[in-house]
This record gives structure tokens, C-alpha cells and sequence, in this order.
């Protein structure tokens, strides 16, 4: 059977950077992986961050979004089929930061899958300078993905006092408390808070047979009406400086609504490509070797011709 890993967290958590670690540490250990961007977006940049894991050890596939909640429940179904019969060691999925996790217990527990995988670890991963003010429904959606997770990663732990860290852990706990779940987090056998550079083998060990709960919660829908959005912005054009100084300004413009991640790749002068992950913490621009023409903003109550206008020329 192949065993199948959920690593799940918030938007801009972390999941991709944390999973090109993950998939090295088991490809170190000889595992054959396919990992599988799942994500309701049109475009998944994520995938394209990836690209250096692809070879004979590693394979990478996608189920985009461009279609309802039920439909893209049925790619995901379809696409693991075709993943069950490849000879894959393990499945590592990484969804969308907007995921109701029992898509993914209900999809393994049908017919054909519950015969092809078994599930081994549900990882969730959360920014150690979490947002404060996150709202009921951001909270409900922080909440219902540690509630089954076998192991919370910290990520950024190495760039935050250890109050904060406090705070962080502080709003999980309440987090878990408004949706009516029992567990409750601090660092240790279940919460790694440590610089992922400097994780041992004793660290990956205890990731990648974490497991995961089974706790109970109340739960909300997620898919209908919330408030959640993804915009796409294609062929944007302008320089590196004027990129990171107009994401800083939209992050903080509260009429455009509540940004939580904008993220995309831009062509700058002689051809160049760099690519943008930005969050309420941070900005992050780096070259890259190539990319697509897309910046993608996630958020809740997005007004879209407000955000047009700041990269528009």
C-alpha cells in the first residue's frame, strides 16, 4: 500500500518550503514520492516552486481548481487512482491553506482508495508570529486543521521571541477551544518549535511517523459563503522596487479587504524572473529561474478593482 502524508496549515504558513525538506529527508531515505498540489485556485504557483524535486525519486502532480466544491472533490478522487497504481512508496498532499481536512479521510476511506493507501501522517504547519486578529472564520479553519494532525510544525521559530512563540501557541489553544476540541498544544512530543535548517535525524524521524488524532470538533462550512477569495492578476509589469514597495502598501490598505497572502511570479528587466511570497509578516522577493506571468492574492472580502489598481501601471 502507499502511505499518504497531509501537510496542511493556513495560508501562508510555510507548506511548501516545509515540504521540499520533508520530501528530501525521504528521498534521503530512499522512498519513491509524488506529491499532489491540491488547491481550488485556477493557477497553482506552488507547483512551479517544486519543480526542483522532480526526477526519478520524486514526481509531481495537480489538481486545479476552475470548478465547484463537488467537482474538485471528484479530481481529487480521480487523481489519487492514478497515483495508486504508479508504485509510489508515499503521497505527500499539500492543499490549499482553505481545506476541509475530512476531504481527505473521506476520499481514503471509499472504495477504491481505502484498498491502495493507508493514511501515516497529517502534519500541520503554523507561522510562530500567527496573526492576533484573525477572524472567527480564519480561526475555525486554523483550528479544524490542527485538530487532527499527528505533529504542528512551527515555521519561522528561529525569527520570533519565545514570547510570541507563547502568544502563537496561546491563540491555538483558544482556537481549538471555540470549535469544542479537547486537544490542546504546547512544544514537545506533538509541536516542533525548532529552525527547520537545523531539524537532526532524530527530528525528521519523529515527523514522518507523527501519525494523527482523530479529535472531534464542531464543525463550520468553509466552502459556502464564507468570505474567501483568490484573484489573479496576469502580466503584470513592473520593477523589483516598485513590486515590494506596492505589495507593502496593499497589504496595509484595509479597503482593498483582508489581505493574507500574495504571492506570483513577475519578468523584470532582460528577461529575468523573480518570484513574490508575501504575508502580513513579510515580503519575501527572490530570483527564480522561470515562472508564469501571475500574482495571485488570497484573502477574505476582497474588493478586486481596488487591488487591480495597484498593479496596474
Amino acid at each position: 500500500m502507499v502511505t499518504i502524508d497531509l501537510i496542511t496549515g493556513f495560508l501562508g504558513s510555510g507548506k511548501t518550503t516545509f515540504i521540499k525538506k520533508y520530501a528530501k529527508y525521504l528521498m534521503d531515505c530512499g522512498e519513491h514520492l509524488c506529491i499532489l498540489e491540491n488547491d481550488y485556485g485556477a493557477v497553482n504557483v506552488d507547483m512551479m516552486l517544486l519543480q526542483e524535486l522532480r526526477g526519478d525519486q520524486c514526481e509531481l502532480e495537480m489538481v486545479a481548481g476552475g470548478c465547484d466544491y463537488d467537482c474538485h472533490k471528484r479530481r481529487f478522487k480521480t487523481k489519487l487512482i492514478s497515483m495508486g497504481m504508479s508504485g509510489y512508496d508515499r503521497a505527500l498532499v499539500e492543499p490549499s491553506g482553505i481545506f476541509d481536512v475530512d476531504e481527505f479521510f473521506d476520499a481514503l476511506y471509499e472504495e477504491p482508495l481505502d484498498r491502495w493507501y493507508q493514511i501515516g501522517n497529517v502534519i500541520a504547519i503554523v507561522d510562530a508570529r500567527l496573526e492576533k486578529d484573525l477572524s472567527k472564520e480564519s480561526d475555525y479553519l486554523l483550528a479544524s486543521q490542527l485538530a487532527n494532525a499527528g505533529m504542528t510544525v512551527l515555521s519561522r521559530a528561529q525569527e520570533v521571541k519565545e514570547t510570541e512563540i507563547a502568544d502563537t501557541i496561546g491563540h491555538i489553544n483558544r482556537a481549538m477551544e471555540q470549535v469544542h476540541c479537547s486537544r490542546r498544544f504546547e512544544p514537545g512530543k506533538e509541536m516542533l518549535c525548532k529552525d527547520w535548517s537545523r531539524f537532526d535525524e532524530q527530528d525528521w524521524q519523529t515527523v514522518s511517523r507523527c501519525g494523527y488524532e482523530t479529535a472531534d470538533y464542531v464543525k463550520l462550512p468553509i466552502h459556502e459563503e464564507n468570505g474567501y477569495s483568490t484573484l489573479y492578476y496576469m502580466n503584470v509589469r513592473m520593477t523589483e522596487q516598485e513590486l515590494r514597495k506596492r505589495t507593502g502598501q496593499l497589504l496595509q490598505d484595509h479597503s482593498c479587504g483582508r489581505i493574507f497572502r500574495i504571492k506570483g511570479f513577475l519578468r523584470v528587466d532582460e528577461g529575468r524572473w523573480i518570484e513574490l511570497n508575501a504575508t502580513q509578516q513579510e515580503i519575501n522577493i527572490r530570483p527564480i529561474g522561470a515562472g508564469q506571468e501571475v500574482l495571485i492574492v488570497i484573502g477574505e472580502k476582497l474588493a478586486e478593482e481596488k487591488i487591480r489598481a495597484y498593479w496596474e501601471s
